[in-house]
């Protein structure tokens, strides 16, 4: 008699320990909780890739001032800033050019050589 109710509570409690886990998961895979689920990791991956971006434009930008103090470049860190340029620099930058290019090329690609 012990033997039988010992097995039959056994029985019992895998029972609801199984039934606890298959309501879980059907709770899980509902198209409500699948979207939240791939909403949560869209907003992880823009968070991750947001902050990759900034680690690169902080890198590049201390590479730049690396290569700039190497080179002894002066120039403004802000491209549209005209008045760090001198006055016959940027006449020089913005005058056309007098020769025009005519340079030619003969080659031929053939796009099925890169394959």
């Amino acid at each position: 008699m012990f033997r039988r109710t010992f097995w039959f509570t056994a029985g019992a409690a895998a029972g609801v320990w199984a039934t606890t886990k298959v309501n879980r998961k059907l709770r899980q895979l509902t198209p409500e909780s699948l979207a939240a689920q791939a909403a949560d990791k869209a907003v992880e991956a823009g968070h991750r890739l947001k902050d990759f971006a900034l680690d690169v434009q902080a890198n590049m930008r201390r590479r730049e001032a690396e290569l700039g103090e190497a080179l002894g470049l002066d120039a403004p860190a802000d491209p549209d800033d005209d008045r760090a340029l001198g006055a016959a620099r940027r006449r020089a930058a913005l005058a056309p050019r007098t020769t025009p290019d005519t340079t030619t090329y003969s080659l031929t690609y053939n796009r099925n050589e890169d394959h």
